[in-house]
């Protein structure tokens, strides 16, 4: 067994980083659920990617377009962690929505529904310190509205399971 992989419970080998940390090589579908081993699946988004803040809302937007909220998730998870830390509850706010869709996408309503209200109050908080809350061209309002209508039906609907594609947010409004 090389030094990177350690048994589980029952004895099964897991995937781990340099630090012992788990850090499943199993391939995922768009929404980020595991598939089996060997199976084709979605390229994942690198980890640790430091981009411009520009370039952080043209590809969240573009995985978000392509049905693809999970891995739009893990873009806006390197802003936050990365950018200044004034930014960090723009960019996280921004995180929970593509993982509150997610989460609904996958049929979730409840947990999917809590994630869409929480990242659109911690967007909306971040948008009201004024000129100050710098926010890249996002429909800070419009997204959080998004949100809101969206935890809304898949509280109401249920069973009803939303496609993450067809329920994309515009994160910049669309120029005339």
């Amino acid at each position: 067994m090389s030094p990177r992989a350690r048994r589980d419970n029952e004895g099964v080998d897991r995937d781990r980083d340099q630090d012992g940390r788990a850090r499943s090589a199993r391939p995922r579908d768009g929404l980020g659920r595991p598939l089996p081993y060997g199976a084709a699946g979605v390229a994942r988004q690198p980890e640790g990617v430091a981009r411009d803040p520009a370039e952080t809302v043209r590809e969240a937007q573009r995985l978000l377009d392509a049905g693809m909220p999970f891995h739009a998730h893990e873009v806006f998870e390197d802003a936050w962690k990365s950018g200044p830390g004034a930014e960090r509850d723009l960019w996280q706010g921004l995180a929970q929505l593509a993982v509150g869709l997610t989460h609904a996408a996958r049929g979730n309503a409840t947990g999917g529904a809590r994630l869409l209200r929480r990242g659109a109050g911690r967007i909306e908080e971040y948008g009201t310190r004024g000129p100050a809350a710098e926010t890249y061209g996002i429909d800070v309002a419009g997204v959080a509205r998004w949100a809101r209508g969206l935890a809304g039906r898949v509280e109401a609907d249920g069973a009803e399971v939303p496609d993450a594609a067809a329920e994309a947010p515009r994160l910049r409004p669309v120029r005339q």
